[in-house]
């Protein structure tokens, strides 16, 4: 582990989750209100447990289940954890020198995790799921993203779309 966002760049990471939320919202035609039944939270890497630090990707979802009884499957609550991977995102942007800025990286990170988050909670991917159907939802992930995205678009956030196409990569984002 190495470098960690700093108050501004966790500040960023922050409005960019909301900024996210309401264009996923949007997009998934999700309410305000409903979010809440989405359970997620969103922490940095100097928050994250050792199990949730993930080498190769900016952000790693978790799912943790807590069991009213711990004989009954698939029962009680279950909530997803958004973990950001700080060193990752900041070495993608200084790599990227002034082509990639950390702002619409962030927006598309954040976007893609929540599209997993929403998928995963309608039943519509399967957080379980073998390798090669993980690989499956990941294009599928990817090109929602650059759809919800769209409205959004300028200068900076296509070349980040650019690279998140079938041409590029900056890295991988897994789950």
């Amino acid at each position: 582990m190495g470098r960690y966002f700093n108050t501004e760049q966790i500040s960023l990471s922050g409005s960019t989750f909301a900024k996210a939320e309401k264009m996923a919202g949007l997009y998934f035609r999700i309410s305000p209100a409903e979010w809440s039944d989405r359970r997620y939270d969103v922490k940095t890497l100097a928050f994250l447990e050792k199990h949730e630090v993930r080498e190769g990707a900016f952000a790693h979802l978790c799912k943790y289940q807590s069991r009213w009884n711990p004989e009954e499957k698939g029962g009680g609550l279950h909530f997803y954890r958004i973990c950001l991977q700080d060193d990752r995102i900041l070495d993608a942007v200084e790599r990227a020198h002034s082509f990639i800025r950390l702002s619409p990286l962030l927006l598309y990170i954040a976007a893609h995790e929540l599209v997993h988050v929403i998928r995963f909670e309608r039943g519509e991917g399967n957080f379980d799921a073998t390798e090669e159907e993980k690989s499956d939802e990941e294009e599928t992930v990817h090109r929602i993203t650059r759809n919800l995205l769209r409205p959004a678009t300028d200068s900076d956030l296509n070349l980040v779309l650019d690279c998140f196409s079938n041409r590029y990569r900056i890295g991988d984002l897994v789950q």
